[in-house]
């Protein structure tokens, strides 16, 4: 087992990399605690969890709105929750992020602790304190900042893991890598037999060198003011495909990756090859990279993204494999180079 830290302006966070759902407690105030988890990972290990409270929500982004907190208030008042009970989520980036959310402003906030069962939130969603819903289907309009108490990666749990699931977390990863660490896209790029599958020690220093990049990012800008900003690679264009599409977020995020780096070529910001060398490990991982959709609905959904600023967008684009930069653009230069 691995540990990192996090602290923050809003609450410290540890994050155990290779410890298991049965040992949560250790980590757990003795307080009265709620369990927000979903149906399948219920239905996988409750025999785990904790003596807790449970309350239990579906699966998949349409669940992950106001609606959904405002169900899971009613729970908590029903089972008397007070400011110093615990919430612990166990499943994935979705429970997390409602959880977490829910937690947050619950009582004007609750602690807050998380058990990632998915690669995506072992590497994404579970760290770094964002937690958010989606308002009229735009991608986490509504969200805290605050950090949880703990997140526990269990590596045995990404057993269980469908292949899709599975690559989404891998899509985070690759970003990860093409933000800040050249040498961990060259080890996915060595190691892609041992990554389907789904190798304990590859999968260990694959989740380790993710959270330590993301960890050290957001322990230098908690609220997204300067460099957390880079953390988005993919994801203006991703979280558009994702609304109009309805493919999940690391498919869509690894579309979005291929379009910023294609982008950042137009622009003449980086070489083709790492381009080609990006989109070839994409592929390798079986991500998809292209998507055929109107360019026009892409523009407007794009649109709606958080990081407007009024006439301007905020892209993230690859200088190199290892190096983004944060790049302003008018709307009509976006179009035009959409187009």
């Amino acid at each position: 087992m691995k540990t990192l830290s996090i602290s923050g302006k809003t609450g410290n966070s540890i994050i155990a990399i290779g410890d298991q759902l049965e040992n949560c407690n250790r980590y757990m105030p003795d307080a009265h605690t709620v369990v927000i988890t979903d149906t399948i990972v219920r239905n996988l290990y409750e025999n785990k969890f904790p003596n807790a409270d449970i309350i239990e929500i579906g699966t998949g982004e349409p669940i992950k709105t106001l609606q959904t907190i405002h169900e899971i208030y009613e729970q908590m008042i029903r089972f008397e929750t007070d400011r110093e009970s615990f919430v612990l989520a166990i499943g994935g980036g979705i429970v997390c992020d409602i959880a977490g959310f829910s937690a947050s402003t619950y009582m004007r906030g609750i602690n807050f602790g998380f058990v990632a069962s998915t690669l995506l939130a072992q590497v994404d969603a579970s760290i770094g304190g964002k937690n958010g819903v989606n308002v009229a289907g735009y991608k986490n309009m509504a969200g805290v900042f605050k950090q949880p108490s703990f997140a526990i990666c269990d590596l045995a749990m990404l057993q269980t893991l469908a292949p899709d699931d599975y690559r989404c977390g891998l899509a985070e990863i690759v970003k990860h890598a093409i933000i800040f660490d050249i040498k961990l896209f060259e080890f996915i790029e060595q190691n892609i037999s041992g990554i389907e599958n789904k190798n304990p020690v590859i999968l260990e220093k694959l989740i380790y060198d993710s959270v330590m990049i993301k960890s050290t990012i957001v322990q230098e800008d908690e609220t997204e003011k300067g460099v957390r900003k880079k953390l988005n690679l993919g994801h203006t264009f991703g979280h558009a495909i994702e609304k109009l599409t309805k493919i999940n977020h690391g498919q869509a995020v690894s579309i979005g990756i291929v379009m910023a780096s294609t982008l950042a070529g137009q622009l003449g910001m980086i070489k083709q090859y790492d381009v080609e060398r990006i989109t070839d490990l994409l592929t390798k991982l079986q991500l998809p990279v292209s998507l055929d959709l109107n360019k026009d609905l892409i523009f407007q959904t794009m649109k709606k993204d958080k990081k407007r600023q009024q006439d301007h967008i905020l892209l993230i684009l690859p200088q190199s494999i290892g190096n983004v930069f944060i790049e302003k653009m008018s709307w009509n230069e976006l179009y035009r180079m959409i187009k």
